[in-house]
């Protein structure tokens, strides 16, 4: 059935069930008015929350970061206040533009005549220190560091009459240029500029550049928990980094195969543990996560765990390995389960258990019948991220349409809530059943539209591929084409 949790019986333990979330619209950046065109270079490709929650970055085509923080919420609070406070008041969240740069340029690669778009593909935000922010973003082949704090504006509020060489001479004053005024002696008083810093503006520094470590297309980027080292994955290789040194990575997985004709499955995604310092997990597009200790070897082509899926070899087609393929992966805030994202599910993985999902969602099960042609148009190699909440209790995914899914990870619940990127998130919840599409439309349009399993409309040029959920609160972010939508429950 589309949309429903089917748990996977094993031994490991499960949230227990949760009741449902009311989710509502909290805020909405950046949304043109009908008839507007959105350019190319404004679809926001990359969503990140800070560790607190207090500051949120996005990232576009055009290789622009824009950054938001927090008003509604008070950033340090007093325990007296605290222990004062025995209930919880739920408050609307609301965060606010911040400031925005450009963190990468359009490129050409004149050895390989390969031109380098400057999309951002990938934001982590590092460890803040002294007040400033620290993040990194990547493009397909640089990764850059950046700096962002507040600095003080040096601005001049006045003229003042400079008196210390004025004699005591009394007469008759002469004007002078420039403002002065010449006193009988012949000595000018002079008008000097009175300098305060009461303003103050965001400026971001590049203070790294990470490049030239990778042959093939940045896909992921991860911060390590020491806070001193990150990952850089492309399809064949990872690297891990030093974040003071930009001109050296060690190599730590390589699946290159000495004949490239014997290759079999390329690197999708690589995430550190959110606190074990050793350990990291990286996908494959045949659907299989490895997880690796750094502890073991300098080159990790060895995995100490392999979690995958087998497929019954009568239900297997041309399109099982295209689908199997994971295109994002996720650890849980306490690092006890992995969270994946092919094309048709959503799988919960407990790392103690490499038997099989805890759990598989289905996203959108009523385009199965129709993935011949998602793969004539493109549609099947779309990339859809995953998030999970805080506490681990509920994950989820976008889909077409500008819709994305919310699951009850609790066992035995099947709750499932299907929410659309617009300013009234359940409309189609309410929708009557959508007609047909008529025979006068063009082709094109028809290929990418039709009817779900629930009696409503889909458009396969309508997908949301980013979202975001807040680390301590039930608050999603997510991106339809240029606009940042945001909802809380």
């Amino acid at each position: 059935m589309n949309g429903t949790a089917t748990p996977e019986p094993t031994e490991a333990s499960a949230p227990t069930p949760q009741p449902p979330l009311d989710w509502r619209f909290s805020q909405v950046f950046g949304e043109r008015g009908a008839g507007e065109d959105v350019q190319d270079v404004d679809i926001i490709s990359a969503i990140e929350f800070n560790k607190t929650g207090h500051h949120l970055a996005t990232g576009d085509r055009g290789g622009r970061v824009v950054l938001f923080e927090r008003t509604d919420a008070k950033d340090h609070v007093s325990r007296k206040e605290a222990e004062k406070a025995d209930y919880s008041i739920s408050r609307h969240p609301e965060f606010r533009y911040k400031t925005e740069f450009q963190s990468h340029e359009p490129e050409f690669d004149y050895l390989k005549s390969l031109e380098i778009e400057e999309k951002i593909n990938k934001i982590k935000w590092c460890q803040e220190t002294n007040g400033a922010s620290f993040l990194l973003s990547t493009n397909d082949k640089t990764i850059k560091f950046w700096k962002v704090q507040e600095k003080k504006v040096k601005k001049i509020c006045e003229m003042n009459m400079n008196t210390s060489n004025a004699h005591v001479n009394g007469g008759p004053s002469t004007h002078v240029p420039n403002g002065g005024i010449l006193k009988p002696g012949g000595l000018a008083l002079l008008r000097m500029p009175v300098v305060t810093s009461q303003e103050t503006s965001l400026a971001a520094n590049c203070r790294r550049v990470y490049a030239h470590a990778h042959d093939y297309h940045i896909n992921s980027i991860s911060n390590n928990s020491d806070g001193e080292t990150f990952i850089s994955a492309d399809d064949l290789r990872i690297n891990l980094w030093n974040l003071e040194i930009s001109n050296q990575s060690f190599n730590i997985v390589d699946v290159k195969p000495t004949n490239m004709e014997d290759l079999t499955e390329v690197i999708t995604s690589a995430e550190f543990h959110p606190s074990h310092c050793n350990t990291l997990a990286y996908s494959s597009s045949k659907g299989s996560i490895r997880l690796v200790d750094l502890r073991q070897s300098a080159l990790c082509d060895t995995h100490s765990k392999l979690f995958e899926q087998h497929e019954s070899a009568g239900s297997r087609s041309f399109f099982t390995e295209i689908i199997a393929s994971i295109s994002d992966i996720k650890f849980s805030m306490d690092g006890r389960h992995i969270l994946s994202r092919d094309y048709m599910t959503l799988k919960l993985w407990d790392v103690n258990m490499d038997s099989g999902p805890v759990a598989t969602f289905q996203v959108h099960e009523y385009l199965r019948p129709k993935l011949c042609d998602l793969y004539e148009n493109d549609s099947i190699f779309d990339k859809f991220e995953c998030c999970q909440s805080g506490d681990g209790l509920r994950v989820a995914t976008g889909s077409y349409s500008n819709i994305f899914r919310v699951f009850n990870c609790g066992a035995g619940d099947n709750e499932v809530t299907t929410l659309e990127a617009t300013r009234n998130p359940t409309r189609r919840q309410a929708q009557n059943p959508a007609r047909p599409v008529r025979s006068m439309t063009r082709n094109v349009r028809r290929e990418n539209t039709g009817i779900d399993a629930n009696g409503n409309s889909y458009d396969l040029s309508t997908k949301l591929l980013h979202l975001a959920w807040h680390p301590a609160e039930n608050l999603i972010a997510c991106a339809a084409a240029n606009s940042l939508y945001m909802y809380y429950g």
